[in-house]
């Protein structure tokens, strides 16, 4: 008889949408996008491929130039960017799903060599150990411009108007990176946050950037709109927590200031969902909650179907087995095998590892 699990696969309420199961695609760089940014025909159908998830988040994009991570990434700055966005929303919609845009300022995680010769922005002036791709190759991080008082409203600003043109994009919503090291991650993070105003020194200061931006793009879009991915105790790209009173301080000042927003969802990446640092995070946030464990390790069906089905979680994001399988609910759900990713294709161009995983026949 064939297995067929309920709750993984059971409709869920994530802010204005009902999604038809709990399978989240996690957002994932993939550099298809070209110097100017814009997704053009081969990103619309590597979404729309993969519609019958029950949502679709977006790989980063950034909301100023000076925001941009890495070559290929697309934007949410130019018309050209928003319309070709728009093509992949109607595309997605015309296939039934549904797609958020997650929004991403790279702050020092970049070079001037890719975002186009803007300075490179953090918390402080503290850059990241080792190199990073560039249009010119390989090159060492630089040193960033630690953001003034005065100009953090500025990047408040880009959050907003980014997310505002993903709204006339066509997405369903926004997803604000606040993970894996990025801009506002480096604020939460006292390695690379070693402010001694109000948004730094204590972990609530630390936090107080990040609530600040959530709060303004609830005020623009709507708060049912708008979902917050972090990652506590990644400790990746130098944004190092090793402090484990420290760790929970800090998530939960941010966690406290955003939860009467009434965010349409909170995901946190961990290696460790069932632990008490997520658990508890979830309980102080109250609402929708998603988790993702697979940074280091792919999450296996198995794996999925027991989060939710303890209720550790109201969804599971999943990223590689959603490369590999465009039809991963009907897999996951009917117990078929799945395709096995290639990494050597995960940061390429072309159709190859992006759009030729097959389906399965009917």
């Amino acid at each position: 008889m064939k297995e067929v699990p309920v709750k993984l696969f059971s409709p869920l309420t994530l802010g204005d949408l009902e999604l038809p199961n709990r399978l989240v695609m996690a957002p994932l760089t993939r550099i298809r996008s070209g110097q100017s940014g814009v997704p053009g025909e081969l990103v619309a159908l590597h979404y729309t491929q993969r519609a019958s998830l029950g949502l679709i988040v977006s790989e980063g994009t950034y909301p100023s130039h000076a925001g941009q991570g890495f070559p290929g990434q697309p934007g949410l700055v130019e018309p050209e960017q928003l319309a070709g966005w728009k093509a992949v929303t109607d595309s997605v919609h015309a296939a039934g799903g549904r797609i958020v845009a997650q929004v991403m300022h790279a702050g020092r995680v970049t070079h001037e060599s890719t975002n186009g010769g803007f300075p490179v922005v953090g918390p402080s002036a503290i850059a990241i150990s080792g190199t990073t791709r560039t249009y010119d190759g390989k090159q060492d991080f630089p040193v960033p411009h630690a953001l003034t008082d005065d100009e953090l409203p500025g990047i408040i600003a880009e959050f907003v108007l980014a997310s505002k043109n993903a709204i006339a994009a066509g997405f369903d919503g926004v997803e604000l990176h606040g993970a894996n090291g990025y801009l506002l991650h480096e604020f939460l993070s006292p390695a690379s946050n070693v402010r001694d105003d109000a948004f730094g020194g204590s972990p609530e200061n630390r936090a107080r950037f990040v609530v600040d931006v959530v709060t303004a793009v609830t005020q623009a879009i709507g708060a049912d709109k708008v979902g917050l991915r972090i990652s506590p105790e990644h400790n990746i790209q130098d944004a190092r927590e090793t402090d484990a009173a420290d760790l929970v301080a800090t998530y939960g000042a941010l966690v406290d200031g955003i939860a009467p927003l009434g965010l349409a969802y909170l995901s946190v990446l961990h290696a460790d969902p069932r632990g008490d640092l997520v658990q508890n995070l979830r309980a102080r946030f109250g609402g929708v909650f998603l988790v993702n464990s697979g940074f280091g390790a792919i999450t296996a069906r198995d794996e999925a179907l027991g989060l939710v089905r303890d209720d550790i979680a109201d969804a599971v994001v999943v990223g590689r087995a959603a490369i590999a399988n465009p039809d991963l609910v009907r897999r996951w759900r009917d117990n078929l095998p799945v395709n096995e990713p290639n990494p050597i294709t995960y940061y390429a161009d072309g159709a190859r590892g992006y759009t030729d995983y097959p389906a399965l026949a009917s």
